[in-house]
């Protein structure tokens, strides 16, 4: 199932880009992840008034004010529950949220869980670059166990988060991983993933060039396309992502089910919310 062909676009990916100039650092991942947002968008001919991004707090959370769509920058791992009460009270936007692994696995674990459980239309892109870039190189719960640092002598000596298993388990709709050196690949990504109903989840490997700078010569080699094609069984996906070296990328599950669609209460006249509070 691939959805990608568009009709002729309309807009440009600079229609999506705002005057406000990244503070990431260079070389940062985060920057080709953003250009790639905004191929996306202009592929899937989204009027930029008709997009929201959410974020939390983070490097990549900063993603809202480098975008010319609606906006909201959020408190630490709540990017989810905001999205979603947006979606809920505006399902004709198209609902965008940007994290990181720090921002959505840690804090932000539980409402991701229950982000896919729900399963409403919306797309959640986690920029993973396996450290807490933005407060000095913490290790986050994506990094390796035994990775070295002077905050974690020796490493953590804990299993790392399996974000994709865990949405698989959880109840994501699509589940899917990019590399952000690779610009359109991570582009057609997003494009499915808006293009699928239900909650999308898409991982983005985003090498941090400050506190990891050994990321951006390592993963490039690493990355390799997955090597058998995409699945709508939830058991087949369980299997692959058990065994899943953490630099496969592609569409990895893409299921079935229905996204949900809760009666927005905006419909409900005031009488209608005045009787459910009658004594």
């Amino acid at each position: 199932m691939n959805m990608i062909p568009l009709a002729d676009q309309a807009f440009k990916p600079a229609d999506y880009k705002s005057e406000v100039k990244p503070v990431w650092c260079p070389g940062c991942g985060d920057h080709a992840v953003l250009v790639s947002f905004q191929r996306a968008m202009a592929q899937l001919a989204l009027p930029p008034e008709k997009v929201a991004v959410v974020s939390g707090i983070g490097c990549s959370s900063r993603f809202p004010a480098y975008t010319n769509c609606y906006g909201f920058h959020g408190v630490h791992g709540r990017s989810l529950p905001i999205a979603s009460g947006l979606k809920v009270a505006r399902p004709d936007l198209t609902v965008i949220v940007a994290s990181g692994d720090g921002d959505g696995f840690s804090i932000g674990g539980n409402h991701f869980l229950h982000a896919c459980r729900r399963n409403l239309d919306m797309t959640y892109i986690v920029m993973d670059n396996r450290i807490y870039g933005m407060t000095k190189g913490q290790p986050s719960p994506t990094t390796e166990p035994d990775w070295d640092t002077a905050i974690a002598p020796g490493g953590t000596g804990l299993s790392p988060f399996h974000p994709l298993v865990i949405a698989l388990a959880s109840g994501a709709n699509y589940i899917a991983r990019g590399y952000s050196g690779d610009v359109n690949g991570v582009a057609s990504l997003i494009v499915q993933a808006v293009q699928t109903p239900g909650f999308s989840f898409v991982q983005i490997l985003s090498p941090c060039v400050t506190f990891r700078p050994d990321q951006q010569k390592s993963w490039k080699p690493l990355v390799h396309e997955a090597s058998v094609p995409e699945t709508d069984d939830p058991s087949v996906a369980a299997r692959r992502l058990m065994s899943d070296d953490g630099f496969n990328v592609g569409v990895l599950y893409r299921g079935k089910r229905p996204a949900h669609d809760p009666k927005p209460l905006a419909d409900l006249p005031p009488s209608h919310l005045e009787a459910e509070f009658a004594v």
